[in-house]
């Protein structure tokens, strides 16, 4: 499904599919990717007065904010990255430059915009791909077919051509998938620009003496592979070769910049809270904000397929804020993000449906992993009222992990079972409360042993 056709209200339940509660991020969230889709329909004399309205999400750990990242990731069919800003540094100092989240962004739309081009190229490749495999496995029906012969060879032609029919069809049954062929493999990549100038890190800087030395290419290879991997490596050649790179490059960009989305995680972390002075740790975090700003502003960032406009890509941001505040940010950057949503400290009503509800499920999970061992695993809903019980009062008594607490809870509830399906094929076994009490009694009343433990 494309993002662009979904209403907000179609957005926010695809949302909760996968994610408890969180009402208010889901809808703003779900607003500002339908705008997306409302500016594209303006005059394009109009268009580009519409500035994105970038978001912020505030919430503590595991309460959604990612979630929400990864399925809007899974919705869009536009170019989207989840970045980690701690990652980033300030100019100056070892580390990734915060330019190379828009980089990293038209890398994936290149290959998005590849992927979708290459649909409508898939059968010719595909037809190309088994010939190339069939000349590997019959280098003498090759010659036969693209030399002319004489006439008294027209019988041997005609046997060639029958074998390599024969071949064809015990191709397409995967009769050949481990047989071994040696394949010439060139290591020249294809090259669209170079980024001389790419950051100033080693990783940048590997990339680009990598890129230099592509121009030139390297000498072809010959290796012995399976036919299934060397139709891999024929298809990746074949599709290659059948993409026009330059409108590829042109398509990407013009999705980049007119729809990317990039998400900036753990915001927070950049933040300086006031009073703690600007040493050690806090020594760059001002400075990867003042670098960040320029970008999410609008401004025009080299990459190695051009220049990429950073006006109107849409940034949302997400941070616990648990040591800082938003308006620890500098002033200009909490100016770039005018939407701000708060998200709710999850209870244990929360917790309860959280186990149940969703599509991919905490407890399906188990379900079907104990499954594959022929277990079948059952819970009771007033054990399942239990665990969510136990998850709400060690969140509340130790550090609150949100969500991921039930994971660390089920660990723990379902050890033994886990260590002893194997063995316990065709058994069925109840989770009740008795059995949750029994398993986890001395570790959540006991406060020390749940901070090791859970």
């Amino acid at each position: 499904m494309n993002l662009d056709e979904l209403t907000p209200a179609q957005i926010v339940h695809e949302l909760d599919k996968y994610i408890i509660g969180q009402n208010q991020a889901k809808r703003t969230v779900a607003i500002a990717l339908r705008n997306r889709a409302r500016r594209k329909r303006l005059p394009e004399s109009f268009r580009d007065e519409v500035s994105p309205k970038n978001i912020i999400m505030i919430g503590p750990t595991g309460v959604g904010k990612t979630e929400i990242a990864r399925r809007i990731a899974r919705l869009a069919n536009t170019p989207f990255i989840k970045v980690e800003a701690t990652k980033y540094t300030e100019v100056g100092y070892v580390g990734r430059d915060v330019e190379s989240m828009v980089r990293d962004l038209m890398g994936t739309a290149i290959q998005m915009t590849k992927q979708a081009m290459a649909e409508s190229r898939k059968t010719q490749v595909e037809q190309r791909v088994e010939e190339r495999l069939l000349d590997l496995l019959l280098p003498n029906t090759m010659s036969a077919q693209k030399t002319p012969t004489p006439s008294d060879d027209t019988s041997l032609t005609d046997a060639s051509l029958s074998t390599r029919e024969k071949f064809r069809q015990l191709l397409h049954d995967g009769r050949f998938d481990e047989r071994e062929v040696e394949l010439t493999v060139s290591t020249k990549g294809s090259v669209q620009g170079i980024e001389l100038l790419a950051g100033n890190n080693l990783e940048d800087l590997e990339h680009t003496i990598q890129n230099l030395g592509s121009i030139f290419g390297g000498k072809p290879k010959r290796r012995k592979v399976s036919i299934k991997r060397a139709r891999e490596l024929l298809r990746e050649e074949e599709m290659e070769r059948s993409l026009d790179q330059e409108r590829v490059i042109e398509v990407a960009k013009e999705q980049v910049e007119q729809m990317g989305i990039i998400f900036i995680d753990e915001i927070d972390k950049i933040a300086s809270a006031k009073g703690t002075g600007h040493y050690g740790p806090d020594v760059s975090r001002e400075g990867v904000q003042r670098d960040i700003l320029p970008i999410v502003e609008g401004s025009k960032i080299s990459t190695k397929w051009g220049m990429i406009d950073t006006t109107h890509i849409l940034f949302i941001a997400a941070g616990a804020f648990h040591v800082s505040k938003p308006s620890d940010l500098i002033p200009e950057l909490q100016g770039r993000f005018p939407l701000r949503v708060e998200l709710n400290e999850l209870t244990s009503e929360d917790f309860y449906r959280i186990l149940l509800e969703p599509e991919n499920a905490i407890i399906k999970q188990y379900v079907e992993l104990m499954r594959t061992e022929g277990v079948d695993l059952n819970f009771t809903d007033e054990s399942l009222k239990r665990i969510s019980d136990i998850a709400y009062q060690v969140n509340s008594s130790t550090e609150n992990i949100g969500a991921r607490r039930l994971y660390t809870i089920m660990e723990r509830l379902l050890e033994d079972l886990s260590f002893k399906a194997s063995e316990m094929s065709g058994e069925s076994v109840t989770v009740d409360e008795s059995y949750v009490t029994e398993k986890l009694r001395d570790i959540y009343e006991n406060e020390d042993l749940s901070r090791y433990i859970l």
